[in-house]
C-alpha cells in the first residue's frame, strides 16, 4: 500500500466522475488514470513528451474541481485530516502542472525524467 493512496483515490474519483464529452477530456482522464496507476506502483510517475500538456491540463482540472467543489464541503464538515489531504492534493497537482507545462514549453523533456511527489501530509 502506497503512502499516496489518498492522492490516487482523489485522482480516480475525478477521472470517474468527469463526463468525457470530448476527445480531449477523454485523453486527460485516461492520463490521470495512468498517473494514478504509476503512483500506486512506485510513488512516482513518468509522462511521455506528447502527453505533457494533456497531463498538465488534467492535473489543473483535478485541482480546480477539488478546490471548487470538494474542499468547501470538507471544511464545512470539519474533517481536519481530509482537509489537509485535499489541500495537499490541490497544491501538489498545481505544482506538478507547472513543472509539466515548463517542460512542455521548453521542449527539453527527457523521457526518463521522473516526476516525484512531495512528502504526504502527516
Amino acid at each position: 500500500m502506497s503512502e499516496y493512496d489518498f492522492f490516487t483515490r482523489y485522482i480516480r474519483f475525478v477521472a470517474t466522475k468527469t463526463p468525457r464529452d470530448t476527445a480531449e477530456v477523454e485523453a486527460m482522464m485516461l492520463e490521470l488514470e495512468r498517473i494514478a496507476a504509476e503512483i500506486e506502483d512506485a510513488d512516482t510517475f513518468l509522462v511521455d513528451r506528447e502527453n505533457l500538456e494533456i497531463a498538465a491540463r488534467a492535473l489543473a482540472g483535478l485541482a480546480g474541481l477539488l478546490q471548487q467543489k470538494i474542499l468547501p464541503e470538507v471544511v464545512a464538515a470539519g474533517h481536519q485530516r481530509n482537509e489537509t489531504q485535499v489541500r495537499w492534493v490541490i497544491d501538489t497537482s498545481m505544482a506538478l502542472m507547472g513543472n509539466l507545462t515548463v517542460r512542455a514549453d521548453a521542449g527539453d523533456h527527457d523521457p526518463s525524467d521522473v516526476f516525484t511527489l512531495p512528502e504526504p501530509p502527516a
